[in-house]
């Protein structure tokens, strides 16, 4: 082992490896490293455009932001977006290689691993260290034939591996355990430390079962991750996030909750600020009493607009805009806006056509090539209400495959393909994280209030405006904190040089 690679793999899905990735970059970079996160396949819908306008996912964007670095998608080499539940469109190296089965996918898969070990190792030649992810648990006995991602990728890296557990779900010791000792003896050998994740309550309440756990595997425990409220982007759709509300403003805003919903990491300035209490709706009646509806974006726009009209959430949406409330859409979401969707080459669905919801002068055709950009918009003074932010530029990235054909009533109030309707209360546009500087986020509460009667909101924007880069500045720190001082370090940098 070489001493400039650690690997965090998990009993399961869901255990926190990427938010403990996330912290021991930002501990790493503290510490003085040039450091990068590395997971060589993800499969999320929560994706980023890069520089170059290549696609990786999220979670090892938020890793790089946390390590200080610019996101690469050397990264995250294989990104597996889910289009359907049997298929996923299969991106390498940032660009479509095409959709495939689950089934495909497994025989396809040898034919990356080449591509995966020279990317990682172009990465490690760059950095002092490299913090690596695994996905799910190494012990899906039944996928390790065709493994990319587990204890194939820490024997193509030689890297040792901590191995987490979440204790908040219980059963945490069996979990440990059985994952160890569903292992092969040499993977086994990989595996020098555990961490117990996601506590709550006295950890002398657990010495008693870490040191049990220790004498049964032979293995360390190197510590135990308090759970922590730190705010860090979630890396998909299982995130807890989608289930409850945030804030407590006199502004509500329903976030409708895409059957393939995208990128939903756009709206974290909004449900921060102070004026906002923020849902997930999944009925028609979650709309009820919404002063701001959103539709988020989507990897399949055709399909989970079809199954809005299923779910009867369709017909509440249309009553809202039309009321005069505001609505907004973004990528997908602004797709959906439009009068007519196609889709002829069976890009994204079946269906080769389907109407949208037409409060938009637009149509919106699917094409083979995707756009994966780096972008900005500038504001126009086509909306009134959004005239004092006329001029602003915003930044973000787009992702997708369909364009817009526009008709004579069509109105822009972002150029240069943000649409609205003529009242300005319909707005769309393709560009994720345009509300990141907070600016945009303050405009639309303080309509929503104007329009719902309320007086002039009680704080300035400049209280209210929540920047995303300085609050996610914050909470790496806050997280590293809480990390470092739960995990013997002084251990994890002996594992890290191989000499535990």
């Amino acid at each position: 082992m070489r001493g400039k690679v650690i690997m965090l793999q998990g009993t399961g899905s869901s255990v926190g490896k990427s938010m403990l990735c996330a912290a021991l970059c930002r501990i790493f970079k503290e510490d003085g490293l040039k450091v990068a996160p590395f997971k060589s396949q993800n499969m999320a819908l929560n994706s980023f455009a890069t520089r170059e306008g290549l696609e990786m996912g999220r979670a090892q964007v938020v890793q790089a932001q946390a390590a200080g670095v610019e996101p690469s998608v050397d990264m995250n080499p294989i990104l597996l977006k889910p289009t359907s539940d049997r298929k996923s469109q299969v991106i390498a190296l940032g660009k479509p290689i095409g959709n495939m089965t689950a089934v495909e996918y497994h025989h396809y898969k040898p034919n990356l691993r080449q591509m995966v070990k020279e990317t990682y190792d172009r990465l490690e030649a760059q950095n002092d260290v490299v913090v690596i992810e695994g996905a799910g648990s190494p012990a899906e006995i039944n996928l390790r034939e065709g493994d990319l991602v587990n204890m194939w990728m820490a024997e193509a890296a030689d890297a040792p591996v901590l191995l987490v557990g979440d204790i908040d779900r219980g059963g945490v010791f069996a979990a440990l355990y059985g994952t160890v000792m569903l292992l092969e003896p040499e993977e086994r050998a990989r595996i020098k430390g555990m961490i117990v994740n996601k506590f709550r309550g006295d950890v002398a309440i657990l010495e008693p079962g870490l040191r049990m756990i220790e004498e049964k595997l032979g293995i360390p425990v190197v510590g135990v991750v308090p759970w922590t409220d730190a705010d860090i982007e979630d890396e998909d759709s299982v995130s807890e996030r989608l289930l409850g509300v945030s804030g407590h403003g006199e502004i509500t805003v329903a976030v409708a909750r895409l059957k393939h919903i995208s990128n939903f990491t756009d709206f974290q300035a909004l449900s921060l600020h102070p004026g906002v209490t923020l849902r997930y709706a999944t009925r028609p009646q979650d709309f009820e009493g919404a002063d701001v509806v959103i539709l988020p974006g989507t990897k399949n726009t055709i399909d989970d607009l079809i199954d809005l009209k299923n779910r009867d959430m369709i017909a509440p949406i249309v009553r809202h805009a039309r009321s005069g409330k505001l609505l907004i859409g973004v990528c997908g979401g602004y797709q959906m806006l439009g009068t007519l969707l196609r889709d002829p080459h069976g890009v994204e669905s079946a269906a080769p056509e389907v109407a949208g919801l037409g409060l938009l002068d637009m149509e919106v055709t699917f094409e083979p090539e995707k756009r994966t950009v780096q972008a900005r918009g500038t504001l126009t003074d086509a909306v009134d209400w959004l005239a004092p932010l006329n001029g602003t530029e915003v930044e973000g990235y787009e992702i997708h495959s369909g364009v817009n054909t526009f008709g004579d009533g069509a109105r822009f109030w972002m150029g240069p393909d943000g649409a609205c309707n003529d009242r300005g209360n319909v707005l769309g546009t393709y560009l994720h994280g345009l509300i990141d500087d907070g600016s945009l986020a303050d405009a639309v509460v303080r309509r929503a209030r104007a329009l719902k009667g309320l007086p002039e909101q009680p704080v300035s924007a400049e209280e209210a405006r929540v920047n995303m880069a300085a609050y996610r500045e914050e909470q790496f720190d806050k997280l590293a904190r809480a990390v470092r001082e739960s995990l013997d370090m002084d251990r994890v940098y002996r594992i890290l040089k191989g000499l535990d």
